[in-house]
């Protein structure tokens, strides 16, 4: 008799994609970052080690993850809030905290940095999963809501003053996704995501260099050499690309042109050296994983595990969207990492953590499917 097995065909997509995006961060970080590794750093493989590192320990993490029971979890709701909210302050401790281009996002842990605000993310998606599907039956009244907009509002506060708008508006969007799926009332749904369009432009016309970035968003020509070069040189990347792309390991914008080339812009160079078509298949990995973790979402057996594996799916859409969003001048420029691919270890740890999550819900179904 064949033993059956949890691992299905969703599951092992939800791992090959994964794995190919992570493997290939790994090169396309190596390709966009050894000329200024080599210049600014004396070693071409600076990027390249340290990516390695964080997708090993991210893939250890998945696994790990993977035999961590959700259910167990959620009796630490409070706990990871409070856990979240304590890093997100350190960031402003001067000596524990790290300040990079006039923005404190990081806190020092000797040879490598935490970024707390993409561990807000998910902690977030944690929270409103519990909270809405224990208060399901009263998800319709307004004071329900108090709690997860508590939450998210904190969050959004502490990550604003880093200042970093783009997780701020990726936290933001994932509490308003959280909640329709959770089941508020149309009215509500309404009064909440009004408002929060509306904060979009009231956060850009606070800070003049936002005003600034926007101004170069609108028409990047008038400020060439300033606020529009990033957003020029991306459009350069992307046009030089072509159909077919200039060639694995041969653009030419990250010789210095295009600032941050291996992190926030590494989409940028995935157009140029692989061209539309490149761009284009990368895209639709990204849709077949967001579509393989919907699926063992709506296979759930439980209202929380469905909110946690598709609150896990929004952060990876949203922040995808946003992320080639402002590469290809849909959006005013604003920084936030392409999900697996751009540079950056915490970002990989969180995201191949969450996903291990997701895989044990996967797990628990099929247990539950194959006892019954």
């Amino acid at each position: 008799m064949k033993r059956k097995t949890w691992l299905g065909k969703t599951e092992i997509i939800v791992i090959a994609c994964v794995l190919f995006l992570s493997i290939f961060g790994c090169i396309l970080v190596y390709s966009a970052s050894y000329y200024s590794s080599g210049k600014n750093f004396g070693n071409e493989y600076y990027f390249l080690i340290k990516q390695i590192i964080g997708v090993a320990l991210g893939l250890l993490s998945m696994f790990v993850c993977t035999f961590i029971n959700h259910e167990k979890l959620k009796k630490f709701k409070w706990l990871a809030v409070i856990g979240s909210v304590i890093l997100l302050v350190l960031v402003f401790i001067p000596g524990i905290g790290i300040e990079n281009y006039g923005a404190k996002r990081w806190i020092g842990l000797g040879l490598f940095t935490l970024q707390p605000s993409e561990i807000a993310k998910f902690v977030l998606v944690f929270f409103c999963a519990v909270h809405l599907s224990e208060n399901y039956n009263k998800v319709k009244k307004f004071k329900t809501l108090l709690a997860p907009l508590f939450v998210g509002g904190l969050f959004c506060g502490l990550v604003i003053l880093e200042p970093n708008m783009s997780i701020t508006m990726c936290i933001g969007l994932v509490l308003i996704i959280m909640l329709f799926l959770g089941g508020i009332s149309a009215k509500h749904f309404t009064f909440l995501a009004i408002p929060g369009a509306l904060a979009v432009p009231a956060l850009i016309f606070m800070e003049p260099y936002r005003v600034k970035r926007l101004m170069a968003f609108l028409n990047p020509w008038a400020s060439p050499l300033d606020e529009g070069f990033q957003l020029i040189q991306s459009l350069y990347g992307l046009g030089a690309g072509g159909l077919f792309g200039v060639g694995l390991f041969n653009s030419r914008q990250k010789y210095s042109f295009l600032p941050f080339a291996e992190s926030d812009f590494i989409f940028s160079i995935i157009g140029e050296e692989l061209g539309f078509v490149g761009a284009m298949f990368i895209i639709l990995v990204f849709v077949i994983l967001v579509i393989s973790l919907i699926t063992i979402a709506r296979r759930a057996k439980t209202r929380y595990a469905m909110l946690l594996v598709a609150g896990v799916a929004s952060v990876i859409a949203v922040q995808t969207i946003l992320n080639i969003a402002v590469v290809t001048g849909s959006i005013p420029p604003t920084g936030l990492p392409l999900p697996f691919i751009s540079a950056g270890s915490t970002s990989l740890i969180v995201f191949m953590s969450a996903i291990g999550i997701c895989l044990n819900v996967a797990k628990q179904s099929k247990i539950k499917d194959i006892k019954m």
